[in-house]
């Protein structure tokens, strides 16, 4: 065992851990509530496609519109009033001299009308570019040369897994 054994009643040098494992055990807990409450968003399921590019998404620069089944509108994940959003566009939009590109994401069950209403909406916004984001076909790889397919496990040298 490590045990010692010493008649002196001098200072230990061994760390106390146990205050650390408190507080990392806080940390996870609040980690394991706080972040499904952030990538929430709203719930929508894109349609698929194939020879789908992936974009990720960047919070700083990018803005997306979500639309929910219901056709409420999300901009960039917070829920807004329909009624705001051309409002809304046309303030981020006129402070911006190049990069006027929004993404919509919209669930594969609302009617492309609503779609098309708010892809109106956002060009009297000042959208001068929209693209509408979509997930590739399960089971399916991009026929297009050039595209990197997306690997669900390691890769070694030649691109196979």
């Amino acid at each position: 065992m490590g045990m010692s054994v010493s008649s002196g009643g001098g200072v230990k040098a061994e760390p106390n851990v146990t205050p650390m494992i408190d507080v990392m055990l806080v940390l996870l807990i609040i980690f394991m509530i706080v972040v499904p409450q952030i990538q929430a968003g709203f719930k929508a399921q894109p349609p698929t496609g194939q020879n789908i590019k992936q974009h990720p998404e960047d919070e700083n620069t990018d803005q997306v519109l979500g639309i929910d089944r219901n056709g409420q509108y999300f901009l960039n994940k917070r829920q807004i009033d329909n009624a705001q959003l051309e409002a809304l566009v046309t303030d981020i939009y006129t402070k911006r001299t190049v990069d006027k590109i929004m993404y919509v994401k919209a669930d594969k069950g609302l009617a492309y009308g609503k779609v098309q209403d708010a892809l109106d909406i956002i060009a009297k916004g000042g959208v001068r570019v929209s693209g509408l984001i979509t997930d590739q076909t399960p089971g399916t790889e991009s026929t297009v040369e050039g595209d990197i397919p997306k690997v669900e496990g390691p890769m070694v040298p030649g691109g196979k897994k």
